[in-house]
């Protein structure tokens, strides 16, 4: 028989999560209300005094041929960001799962990296490929490769993805770990004693079982990608070279902050939320019909 929660007070459910709503209104809504408002008026040089006029910042936003490249920057960075970093997570979570000696330090050392805040995480990788100090630039010149991420925009991209993948592991593994952890070991030994390979067992039994893990995982690295690498792309690029790891929430930062238009920054910012939620929505609508629960 389901138990239900009875209050004595019928406005203590309330009081309960009014903390919780308080906390989304004033952080999220009022923030994303005030960028729409925003986005229809244009400000003076000193942010003074503002003026309306409508859907004049959209309209010379879509004329930015530099906006739709960020476009295109933004997409392949989450493309190879999510893939690389949920490969790997995965990877290292079937391997931790297993019998291995020091699986706990094993587990600890790689959960570490996700308390480095993003800005730090980009520190640490630019020091490491710098190209006339980093230890590991060194070593890919000694290969014969001509290292430069400050002026070759592949290179560029190619470092900025290795540190936010490296930054994003972390918390995958996590999550991938614990869903493995909950599958039956039953359902695997009866696959064993039916002669099923490891291979086969892991794309049979253990990866449908991690479906609604990774679905969840998807959609929050490419949330992560899209917001939370404004910091790590600052530290390591700074957008360049000639805007090549420009995405498009640091777009928002160089125009807003930096070019002093806030107008045409808050527009940025509406359709970077409304590209985010029209991906989330698209996941949710078809990708979520093959996941098992």
């Amino acid at each position: 028989m389901e138990k239900r929660a009875t209050f004595s007070n019928k406005f203590l459910p309330y009081l309960l999560v009014a903390p919780q709503l308080a906390i989304t209104l004033i952080f999220f809504y009022w923030p994303a209300s005030q960028a729409v408002k925003e986005s229809f008026f244009i400000q003076d040089a000193f942010g003074t005094t503002s003026s309306f006029v409508g859907l004049e910042n959209y309209r010379t936003l879509f004329a930015d041929p530099y906006y739709f490249h960020s476009m295109g920057v933004t997409a392949v960075f989450a493309i190879a960001v999510t893939a690389a970093s949920l490969s790997i997570a995965l990877l290292l979570a079937v391997q931790a799962d297993r019998g291995i000696r020091g699986k706990m330090a094993y587990q600890t050392l790689l959960v570490w990296p996700y308390a480095v805040a993003p800005a730090v995480a980009g520190v640490i990788w630019i020091f490491l490929f710098q190209p006339s100090l980093g230890y590991f630039a060194h070593l890919v010149r000694a290969l014969g490769v001509d290292w430069n991420p400050l002026l070759d925009g592949n290179q560029a991209m190619t470092l900025v993805v290795i540190a936010a993948m490296w930054k994003q592991i972390s918390y995958n593994f996590l999550f991938f770990l614990a869903g493995l952890q909950a599958i039956p070991k039953s359902l695997i030994e009866a696959a064993a004693i039916d002669g099923a390979r490891p291979t086969r067992r892991f794309w049979t039994i253990v990866f449908p079982l991690l479906s609604p893990t990774t679905f969840f995982l998807v959609v929050v690295n490419i949330v992560y990608v899209f917001f939370d690498t404004l910091g790590l792309i600052d530290a390591v690029t700074g957008g360049g070279p000639a805007k090549a790891t420009e995405t498009l929430v640091y777009k928002v930062f160089q125009d807003g902050k930096l070019g002093g238009d806030l107008g045409g920054s808050n527009a940025q910012s509406v359709i970077l939320m409304i590209i985010v939620i029209v991906l989330t929505s698209i996941q949710f609508r078809y990708v979520e019909r093959k996941v098992t629960y």
